[in-house]
């Protein structure tokens, strides 16, 4: 886990967030409008048995690939998120290292393709103007959140 989490943090843009028992991969802060492309459940005990609907990973598979790949013995329709075509991986086995990474940067590619242009303008911006933007965005987000309680 710790390996593809690595390479999905070296990706473009991506921000990592812990959520829902997991943890969430974004391209672009969810503060500017990010959008989530795979999430890691953290329940992955070694050698304990897992259910046949267990998971390692889900991730955006995107319409094209999608039925391809639930073809693949060990790829099942990821729950909740299956209608805009994620799929769920029952372990990291399934694919080869190389082939992960092609996964994921489909994946982390489909996502960025389909961001709004505000929020893709927001990522073209110099880092620290970026890191402004967010920290400022997140005061907002926090003061509404405090506000609606």
């Amino acid at each position: 886990m710790e390996r593809v989490r690595a390479y999905l943090l070296s990706l473009p843009h991506v921000v990592e967030t812990a959520q829902w028992g997991g943890l969430l991969f974004w391209a672009g802060d969810k503060a500017i409008g990010g959008k989530m492309f795979v999430m890691l459940p953290l329940d992955q005990s070694e050698g304990q048995e897992r259910s046949e609907r267990a998971r390692v990973i889900s991730y955006l598979a995107g319409p094209e690939r999608y039925p391809e790949l639930l073809e693949v013995d060990g790829i099942f329709p990821a729950p909740y998120v299956a209608r805009i075509f994620w799929v769920a991986v029952a372990g990291w086995s399934v694919f080869r290292k190389a082939e992960w990474e092609r996964e994921l940067s489909a994946a982390h590619g489909l996502t960025l393709a389909k961001l709004p242009p505000k929020v893709r303008a927001v990522l073209e911006m110099p880092a620290t103007q970026q890191k402004r933007l967010i920290a400022e965005r997140r005061k907002v987000l926090a003061a509404k959140a405090t506000k609606g309680r």
